[in-house]
């Protein structure tokens, strides 16, 4: 081979090279230029669906305490030897107040209150097992409010010793809390770790401190660090960190610096939130900033855009359409096998047929029907009391109801659904017409019986949901009722 040819070859070389660097970056900046224009065009307030129907929806008129009694006992009665059932316990205080947050809570520092509060749980615990019949099997269990950690452990393990003595255990159970980096101890992780908790949930938001004295929740990455640290000691399995993008200060460069510290301590989960604006919502506390601190619609896309693009390329995998997980966790590998599950409590990687939640404000679900507990803390105490079930609101699901949730759920979990005769319902007909848009702008392929959220539609998944909503869609809120779905 002469000199001409190995400078050919090496001309060949670098043309090609080019070609893959000119397509990788390009590739990239023009699927984030095109997603812009569609988030432009499908940016608007819209659920999570968390449930169907959502909470603005239920039709109130219909429920009764007698009603939602009855639905548990058929749930119950259907369920629990062949899948047992789960408890959401709902623990509303924290000592400061985070200005992101739009979860039930009450502001105290007075610990006095954990003990009452625990004997209420307890009472309510007891009616519902005087429903029940029989001893219910616990498959799976979650702490979250609030902040679960306000409670000392003592507290904690009497709670659930009390709990778990009046009821059969799984062999394989899913117990997880939410921990808040600043004052979950040793002793918290480790009390929970023997009592059956493998999984540990941690609130870290952002490590920017602008953006952390905006939301009032000042926490260095030295705490989350040091629990991280200890719940692996202990012998967690799956220990999870919570991201919030959207907030006041945020930008690129910042939530960089977040998600690679974040790295650093490679947890199992991932939660990359949306930051929910709902200030109007009583209670919510979203009043601490200016609105004009906010990043505006393109740049908290680009947030979302560039950070799940950062944790792919950390080898992080997206699980629904806001989790990511390593490939060894069993949350991924329960959207590989068709297992993940979607409820008030997020996604899991487990169901069952029936969720009780506890506490004031807690939401529970049996398949068949909702009901919220009272919202107010004296409300819900009294109610408890005097040995009544404290819920005041929820919506017993008619048979469309029940079809529609199925569909919402699979879109959710495993981004698409199907239908059989059983399933078919003519609305679905109505939802592919209005699928239509998205379907040209390549969001969802649509087949004789079947829909598919494509990669690139994954972002808008809410949105493709929403074309099946059909209490929405037969009710139209005339006043903003949701958070923006991009």
């Amino acid at each position: 081979m002469n000199r001409g040819d190995n400078n050919n070859e090496d001309l060949l070389i670098i043309i090609i090279l080019n070609i893959i660097i000119f397509k990788f970056f390009f590739g990239r900046y023009f699927f984030y230029f095109c997603n812009m224009k569609l988030i432009d065009k499908y940016n608007i307030p819209g659920p999570r669906y968390t449930s169907y129907p959502t909470v603005p929806f239920w039709d109130e008129s219909s429920f009764t305490s007698e009603k939602w009694k009855e639905s548990v006992v058929r749930s119950f009665n259907e369920s629990n030897e062949a899948e047992g059932i789960s408890i959401y316990i709902h623990l509303p205080f924290c000592e400061s107040l985070c200005t992101f947050c739009a979860c039930h809570k009450r502001i105290t520092k007075r610990h006095s209150v954990e003990t009452p509060y625990i004997d209420s749980i307890l009472k309510e615990w007891h009616l519902y097992l005087k429903i029940f019949n029989k001893k219910p099997k616990i498959k799976e269990l979650h702490l979250g409010g609030g902040t679960p950690t306000f409670f000392s452990p003592e507290n904690l393990k009497y709670l659930l010793d009390r709990i778990f003595i009046s009821a059969e255990l799984d062999s394989n159970p899913e117990f997880s809390f939410e921990g808040h980096p600043n004052n979950t101890t040793r002793e918290h992780l480790q009390t929970l770790y023997d009592l059956g908790f493998r999984r540990v949930s941690f609130g870290v938001q952002d490590y920017d401190l602008q953006v952390q004295k905006a939301i009032n929740r000042i926490q260095p990455y030295e705490n989350v660090e040091k629990v991280t640290l200890w719940a692996r000691e202990v012998g967690y399995t799956s220990v999870s960190h919570d991201l919030v993008f959207g907030l006041p200060f945020q930008n690129w460069d910042t939530m960089e610096n977040t998600i690679r510290k974040t790295i650093q301590l490679k947890p199992d989960r991932l939660a990359f939130y949306s930051y929910a604006h709902v200030p109007w919502i009583k209670g919510s506390g979203q009043r601490g900033f200016d609105e004009n601190d906010l990043p505006s619609g393109e740049e908290k896309r680009k947030l979302y855009e560039n950070g799940k693009n950062l944790l792919e390329d950390l080898g992080y995998k997206e699980v629904g359409m806001d989790h990511f997980s390593l490939e060894e966790d069993e949350l991924y590998k329960s959207m590989l096998s068709g297992k993940i599950h979607r409820n008030f409590m997020g996604y899991s990687s487990s169901k069952t047929q029936l969720m009780i939640g506890l506490g004031m404000s807690a939401i529970s679900d049996s398949w068949y029907a909702f009901a919220q507990n009272e919202k107010k803390l004296e409300d819900y105490q009294a109610m408890v009391e005097e040995g009544i079930l404290p819920v005041f609101r929820g919506h017993i699901l008619n048979k469309e109801d029940l079809i529609i949730r199925q569909h919402i759920l699979n879109l959710m979990c495993q981004l698409n659904t199907s239908w059989t005769e059983d399933t078919y319902l003519s609305e679905i007909d109505e939802a592919k017409e209005r699928l239509h848009e998205m379907e040209e702008d390549g969001l969802v392929e649509i087949y004789p019986n079947q829909i598919k959220i494509t990669e690139k539609g994954r972002a808008f998944t809410r949105n493709v949901a929403m074309t099946f909503d059909l209490r929405m869609l037969r009710n139209k809120p005339e006043t903003r009722i949701f958070s923006m779905t991009v």
